[in-house]
């Protein structure tokens, strides 16, 4: 999806244009002259302008060197009924993307803004490569936090060691991130990586998801598969949610640990693999080891080497990192977040730590595609559940109905009516939001 911006002094063309860019799941406005498509610019900045060559005050050429000069991240595309191989040549020397001539078909356009946002995207991985490369492998590791700082620390510090690592705190904090961090800074960056959530597979299938299984092992087993242990041979197998391990595979788990070998479901012979294990949990290992329902010398094969990742109630400092971080995940500048949107963020606990500030993050930018996200486009827990709690006193009302209505209403706004958008957006299933809509006399 591409912020696009028509510019055609015939407000027909310009209308008609823009309607079908947003049929096609774009965002996409249009105005009439150089001059109104620099102050529209200027507000909010989109990827890509598409202008005619001849207009009034200002043609589309002058309005080209202009978005050069001053907007380069801005790809520009001209349009023209007056075609010659000399003007497409002088367009594309002053820096247009590409040239349409007029009539065109939208599919035409279409693939003009297809091939632009294949660049964009490139740019973008390349932008990343280039920061990992210069930054080491910490470079996903946002926050300029003491804890932060330790963490990078600690990645850089494991970049020669095979040792097992266990990465410790509350669901959401990024301890995969850690992981494949410790993955990259590793001498095992050019083998596999594999991530395993111990916890969303039930535990009937976990043991041969983790070390496979043999040609009729079990009904349903019509050919053998290699389980995750092999496939991640040369590398790092991440096994997060460690906590949740049952009791039968964690003596299996075990016993790999200490000799770098297992035999797969209806197997008879021994594969052994070359294997680095990271492991996480936002559990109390502790209490569990002291109630039985964790193993005592697991744990402490497994916790050779502890990360703590503190939530981010105790690292507020790193939320403008993070958000800036998020913003341009999705091609948005730092500009783009007003200080009282940052200063609402800051304010907040995020139970949920950086996973919630990425969502709700990620809402703003669907609620406000162009322009600054303000305090009103920042979609928190309070807001949610509609509360309106006095300071003073404590007391207050909560109206779950007109907050869910509200809510939708923003929802269907924010995505043109596109109902399995908004479901999207609301986090619940398309049909979920044809009850709510029922429910409340909203189709």
């Amino acid at each position: 999806m591409a912020h696009i911006l028509i510019v055609d002094d015939e407000v027909r063309i310009g209308s008609l244009l823009a309607d079908e860019l947003g049929d096609a799941g774009h965002h996409a406005r249009a105005v009439t002259s150089g001059a109104d498509a620099l102050a529209a610019v200027e507000t909010a900045v989109p990827d890509i302008v598409i202008t005619d060559l001849r207009m009034g005050e200002m043609d589309g050429m002058t309005l080209l060197r202009e978005l050069r000069r001053r907007f380069p991240a801005v790809d520009v595309v001209v349009m023209t009924a007056y075609a010659s191989i000399e003007t497409a040549i002088a367009t594309m020397r002053e820096g247009a993307y590409d040239y349409i001539i007029k009539p065109f078909r939208n599919e035409e356009v279409l693939l003009v803004i297809g091939r632009i946002e294949e660049k964009r995207r490139l740019e973008v991985e390349n932008r990343g490569l280039r920061q990992a490369l210069a930054g080491g492998s910490a470079g996903d590791l946002v926050g300029t936090s003491p804890a932060m700082m330790e963490v990078r620390r600690l990645v850089q510090s494991l970049a020669r060691s095979d040792a097992a690592v266990m990465i410790r705190g509350e669901s959401g904090t990024g301890k995969e991130v850690v992981a494949r961090a410790l993955h990259r800074s590793s001498g095992r960056s050019s083998g596999p990586f594999i991530a395993v959530n111990c916890a969303a597979i039930p535990d009937t299938l976990l043991e041969s998801e983790l070390f496979g299984y043999e040609k009729g092992a079990f009904t349903g087993a019509v050919r053998s598969k290699a389980g995750h242990f092999r496939i991640a041979d040369r590398g790092t197998l991440f096994l997060d949610e460690i906590g949740d391990l049952p009791a039968a595979l964690q003596a299996k788990l075990l016993r790999v640990l200490e000799s770098q070998s297992f035999t797969p479901l209806g197997g008879v012979k021994e594969v052994h693999v070359d294997v680095r294990l990271v492991s996480a949990t936002h559990q109390v290992l502790e209490e569990d080891i002291a109630s039985g329902r964790f193993r005592q010398d697991l744990f402490y094969r497994l916790n050779v080497f502890p990360i703590v990742i503190p939530p981010l109630r105790e690292r507020r400092e790193d939320i403008a990192d993070l958000a800036r971080h998020f913003l341009a995940d999705w091609g948005r500048a730092p500009a783009d977040l007003a200080d009282d949107a940052l200063a609402r963020l800051a304010a907040h606990d995020w139970p949920g730590n950086v996973r919630e500030l990425r969502n709700v993050l990620e809402r703003a930018v669907i609620l406000r595609p162009e322009g600054r996200i303000g305090t009103a486009d920042i979609m928190i827990a309070p807001e949610r559940v509609g509360a309106v709690v006095s300071a003073a006193d404590g007391t207050g009302t909560l109206n779950l109905e007109e907050a869910e209505r509200e809510l939708i209403v923003r929802a269907l706004a924010a995505t043109g009516g596109n109902k399995s958008e908004a479901a999207r957006l609301l986090g619940i299933t398309r049909r979920a939001l044809y009850g709510r809509l029922e429910r409340y006399g909203m189709e």
